[in-house]
């Protein structure tokens, strides 16, 4: 059994030596069988917890949420300790160095007036840190695991940096004519498969839309999803009788209502 010091504030220090506790072979049983492998959604859901508290604007629930982040961090570079692969101290100095390699506008003789600029910096810096050259390489860096719509976002973002993009949001707003015409011609002709490509490409070129209009696509999805269950919530009060039970003459009437006000 360990013990360990009650103090009246801990520090980063003290996070990893308790991880360390956790770890080790008279630890905790669950955290002992933990791997890269098993605990890595727990990163995304802890992610997405912080960004629930960075929305709500509740720095209470901000501090804790980004100390479970903070303790997937940890976690995962002392299971790389334990297979000898790498070290906390190794992920410090990765992204320390990083930090001074990509902003010479800050500890070197760059300059950027605005944020930009600045931008810019990183992203020359990260070229050729990375040895990507033009083309098909920056859209292969974006990782297949992003949600759909920022991966489609992103990679978009490269090719118009590789001089690959449409004149204008109109153009965008014409190829959505066009991929819902052939939605709908696979939809006639019953082709699953051909559905499901077609479909897919439809709501990649909404994303192409969302990127010349400077919206986030991730974020407008969001808020639709949330509208509608606003309107579904209220049209569950202004009905008379279970939805189920209800005319679609009716649904769509009351929808209408609902839109409306």
């Amino acid at each position: 059994m360990h013990e360990y010091p009650q103090k009246p504030r801990y520090d980063l220090d003290d996070l990893r030596a308790i991880v360390q506790c956790l770890r080790a072979p008279d630890g905790c049983p669950w955290d002992r069988e933990q791997t890269h492998e098993s605990i890595r959604k727990n990163m995304i859901e802890e992610c997405y917890e912080a960004v629930e508290a960075i929305n709500k604007a509740d720095p209470v629930l901000l501090t804790e949420e980004l100390g479970d982040v903070l303790l997937q961090v940890y976690l995962h570079a002392q299971i790389a300790q334990d297979a000898g692969a790498f070290t906390l101290d190794d992920v410090a100095d990765g992204i320390c160095k990083k930090l001074l390699l990509r902003h010479p506008h800050v500890f070197g003789d760059q300059e950027a007036a605005d944020g930009e600029a600045a931008l810019a910096n990183w992203d020359a810096v990260k070229r050729a840190t990375k040895g990507q050259a033009p083309g098909s390489a920056p859209m292969l860096s974006v990782p297949r695991e992003f949600p759909a719509l920022m991966r489609a976002q992103k990679v978009q973002k490269k090719a118009q940096t590789a001089g690959l993009d449409f004149p204008d949001i109109a153009a965008t707003l014409q190829k959505i004519g066009e991929e819902l015409g052939e939605l709908t011609e696979a939809v006639h002709s019953d082709n699953a498969e051909a559905i499901a490509d077609e479909l897919g490409d439809l709501l990649f070129s909404a994303v192409n839309t969302a990127r010349f209009a400077d919206v986030d696509a991730e974020e407008v999805l969001t808020q639709a999803t949330d509208k509608f269950i606003r309107r579904f919530t209220r049209l569950e009060q202004v009905l008379d009788k279970p939805i189920a039970e209800t005319t679609a003459a009716a649904l769509d009437a009351a929808w209408e209502q609902i839109k409306r006000a």
